[in-house]
């Protein structure tokens, strides 16, 4: 994500051990409160209720037909999952919206709201093991969620359609979903919007048809994804579509960005991607682009899957950053939201080490630069692994001396071994989940040394690090 506009705990090995088995308790935890029931929540650290248990989503297909005036959405959502356990009942996080129908395996299935629970009691109930299919039919006015930062995210209305952005917890906001970073899926999107305007969503476009004063854009994202990842952005863009590679590149810009250069700056992503697919490994999907609105009341960017949106034209710095999510924060995603230094600081580390290779300077005197901060800064007194709640998580620790334990790193095990980890880590992971004690157990195994207090240093202490 694009910086927003917002603002001891030791990890020795045994420790190490201990955050490794919090995550595990997370990560396994019971999937319900009585038999057969799916849990409204999966306990993540700052997000208790986002996601559901019982199921693993494997797709959902998306039909949305958004009218800017009104601000109104008429929409379905399939969704094919597994049953984990016996399901006699279990939820779906969706916020607002008129619930008109819900069918689970085309049987009428019972339900109910609980605040952003979705409860549905189907006819049939899914036996563990098996894949079923649920249908929720609903209409009404967009959610737009309001952070724990302050900022909005979801569906968040513009002059001429809505930029649609969900990280941490927008995407309930628009459609139903088991919102937790780990259950990925694929999706195909039917946006209907009216005609002349444009409707943006995640991964190759297949198909646009004009039809009754309207326009049904269709897209479909091949590879697994997070649910805060998905965008339906849209509005009045000029598309423009390239290549890198057999890699379609689709940029859509705001008229009113046009002259302040945003195609310009979308052009680098070719050679960006050429760039990093080097450095870290394959690019992780089949499509990718970006999204220029004209949406200064949102303030910041973020990297929606294959489609990096901009609330305006972009620095070329900025740009970089969210393809770089392409590997860290999307293919290669958290468990849980505490651990946000592995997408951000990952991302900015990947900044630095670009301008090194590109003229610029380099990643140490971009540490150098981070490291010169007092130590009273907030950088060093709100440590990256233990930010101290969901308000801080886009706070400048988690990019700035995410980044610079990175390089830390780096110095520490010397580069052939540095980036031997970084593309293994990606290698391993992708299109997985991960946590900050995987890293540590992988930066070990590559560079045998014992790491965990070089990490406890930089990642947890609440003060600035003078040795490590």
């Amino acid at each position: 994500m694009g910086r927003r506009h917002v603002i001891s705990r030791r990890v020795t090995r045994a420790a190490v051990g201990v955050v490794a088995a919090a995550t595990s308790l997370v990560v396994a935890a019971p999937a319900t409160a009585a038999a057969g029931v799916g849990s409204p929540g999966l306990g993540d650290p700052y997000f208790p209720l986002a996601g559901n248990g019982g199921y693993d989503v494997r797709h959902y297909s998306l039909d949305l037909d958004y009218v800017r005036a009104g601000n109104h959405l008429d929409a379905s959502a399939t969704i094919t999952a597994r049953a984990t356990q016996d399901l006699r009942r279990f939820d779906l996080d969706l916020r607002g919206f008129t619930v008109t129908r819900v069918t689970v395996n085309l049987l009428p299935a019972s339900f109910t709201r609980d605040g952003q629970e979705l409860v549905i009691t189907p006819k049939v109930p899914p036996r563990r093991g098996k894949t079923f299919f649920v249908k929720v039919e609903y209409q009404g006015e967009p959610t737009e969620v309001i952070d724990p930062d302050g900022s909005s995210e979801g569906w968040v209305p513009t002059a001429d359609g809505a930029f649609v952005v969900n990280e941490p917890q927008g995407s309930p906001g628009w459609y139903p979903a088991n919102d937790n970073p780990r259950d990925k899926a694929t999706y195909d999107m039917a946006i209907t919007v009216p005609k002349g305007i444009t409707a943006i969503g995640n991964g190759r476009l297949l198909s646009r048809r004009d039809h009754g004063g309207k326009t049904t854009w269709r897209w479909y994202e091949d590879s697994p994804m997070a649910p805060y990842l998905a965008t339906a952005t849209n509005g009045v863009f000029e598309l423009r579509v390239s290549r890198a590679g057999r890699i379609p590149l689709y940029h859509a810009v705001d008229p009113a960005e046009v002259p302040e250069g945003a195609f310009d700056v979308l052009a680098i992503e070719a050679e960006v991607i050429e760039f990093f697919s080097d450095l870290y490994g394959p690019y992780p999907f089949s499509s990718g682009g970006g999204v220029v609105d004209h949406a200064p009341e949102v303030g910041y960017a973020l990297e929606s899957q294959t489609r990096s949106q901009y609330d305006s034209t972009p620095s070329a710095g900025t740009v970089v950053h969210e393809i770089a999510h392409q590997w860290f924060g999307n293919s290669v995603t958290l468990t849980v939201w505490p651990d946000i230094w592995l997408n951000e600081g990952f991302a900015t580390f990947s900044e630095w080490i670009y301008d090194e290779r590109h003229g610029g300077p380099t990643a140490q005197a971009s540490f150098d630069q981070v490291y010169a901060r007092p130590a009273t800064s907030s950088i060093w007194t709100r440590p990256p692994g233990n930010v101290g709640g969901p308000r801080f998580l886009f706070s400048g620790t988690v990019y700035d001396r995410g980044a610079a334990t990175l390089q830390a790193l780096r110095v520490k095990v010397g580069d052939r071994t540095f980036f031997r980890i970084l593309r293994e880590w990606y290698a391993h992971n992708r299109n997985g989940n991960v946590t900050t004690a995987d890293f540590v157990r992988l930066a070990e195994k590559r560079s045998g040394k014992r790491l965990d207090a070089f990490f406890d240093t930089w990642l947890y202490q609440p003060a600035k690090p003078t040795t490590w």
